[in-house]
């Protein structure tokens, strides 16, 4: 998965991820609590951190004026896999998952975004064992986004073109 997320940061001259979830639907709360994992770090080494909730489409303003070369959107993502499985999921093939409980698919999102800039976009989906109202996280999707969140730090220490 490093390898992959490398492999998508490639020319990265400003990174922004943007984290998506419900903290009152357990594992979807995998977003937010990711942001809180990796705010300073990102802050710290001049990148970009938007945790969007469950409405990331009011952040396009936000997005279109911090110019990233890059977005990684980091949601709960239905793949069919055990629980805290980490997929990265290259722009073109996003509409071809179910994305968590938001109200618009992530998919028009990413169409809207390119259709206002040349981003590189990618969805990091995190299958998740629990979507029920609830909060915290369950033992495989908290381990999962621990692993993330220093998979993300590690990739952009190793990228110094990035940002």
């Amino acid at each position: 998965m490093k390898r992959l997320l490398s492999d998508f940061l490639t020319d990265c001259r400003r990174l922004l991820v943007l984290t998506v979830g419900n903290e009152l639907r357990s594992d979807d709360g995998l977003g937010p609590y990711l942001a809180s994992l990796i705010q300073e770090a990102m802050e710290e080494r001049g990148h970009l951190l938007i945790n969007a909730g469950t409405v990331p489409e009011n952040f396009t303003g936000k997005i279109r004026s911090e110019r990233p070369s890059h977005i990684l959107i980091v949601d709960a993502v239905e793949m069919r896999e055990e629980p805290g499985t980490v997929r990265l999921i290259e722009r073109d093939n996003i509409s071809e998952y179910s994305i968590s409980t938001h109200a618009m698919p992530l998919s028009f999102l990413v169409r809207y975004l390119e259709d206002q800039g040349d981003y590189r976009i990618a969805l990091m989906g995190v299958q998740p064992e629990n979507l029920e109202f609830g909060t915290g996280l369950s033992p495989p999707v908290e381990d999962a986004v621990h692993d993330l969140a220093g998979m993300i730090i590690s990739a952009l220490d190793d990228f110094g073109s990035c940002g």
